[in-house]
């Protein structure tokens, strides 16, 4: 297919296929003469991938590169794909972490008996967001509730981690794809799910007893 048919498979205009090619996500078509290249189905496929991530996971062009770059070059070790798979996605360690909240986030990760790696920068953001709270005045621990909220939503956490696992498909390639665009396209969907949920909660813990 030509430039303009690209363009039309995947809704993307020539214009922005033009720009993908320049920043080296998207590769250039076989050249069929010497103004004119033709593309093909790998084509579509990659430019679809790079819309879902961009339009439904929000991510820049350069966390896209990240993630393109791991998916080009899977490892064999199913859990050494997850740790590529997060470090292609996430922006990255706090600027200037806390490391007082950073020892709070290893503590809170040992209470839970999580084998994490060493060195993630997962821990120093989980800092920071326990950090956050604890400001706001959402968890200030004087009445054990901040403590309680966060097990809560580790404990949703975990059965979520248990899905995402064990979904992840046997080859290394696919199951680096998986981990990848699931879970970008996923983020967004638990945060609405979880309005819903609250909102259904709420119903039914208010509700009238008759209604009940």
């Amino acid at each position: 297919m030509r430039l303009a048919e690209l363009s039309a498979e995947t809704g993307a205009s020539t214009a922005t296929l033009k720009y993908y090619m320049r920043e080296g996500v998207l590769p250039t078509g076989n050249l069929v003469s010497r103004t004119e290249s033709s593309y093909d189905d790998s084509h579509v496929a990659r430019v679809r991938l790079i819309r879902a991530l961009a339009e439904s996971g929000g991510l820049p062009l350069s966390r896209i590169k990240s993630v393109l770059a791991a998916l080009d070059s899977p490892p064999e070790s199913r859990h050494e794909l997850l740790g590529v798979a997060q470090a292609a996605i996430d922006a990255g360690p706090p600027a200037d972490p806390d490391p007082n909240w950073t020892a709070t986030a290893e503590a809170f990760i040992a209470e839970r008996g999580w084998r994490i790696e060493d060195g993630s920068p997962l821990v120093a953001t989980l800092g920071e967001r326990m950090r956050a709270l604890v400001a706001a005045g959402i968890a200030t621990g004087e009445s054990g509730d901040g403590a309680r909220a966060l097990h809560g939503w580790a404990d949703a956490a975990e059965k979520i981690a248990e899905v995402d696992v064990d979904l992840l498909p046997r080859e290394p390639a696919e199951a680096l794809r998986y981990a990848i665009v699931a879970t970008v396209l996923s983020d967004p969907l638990l945060i609405t799910l979880r309005r819903l949920a609250d909102q259904a909660r709420s119903a039914r813990t208010n509700a009238p007893p008759d209604d009940m």
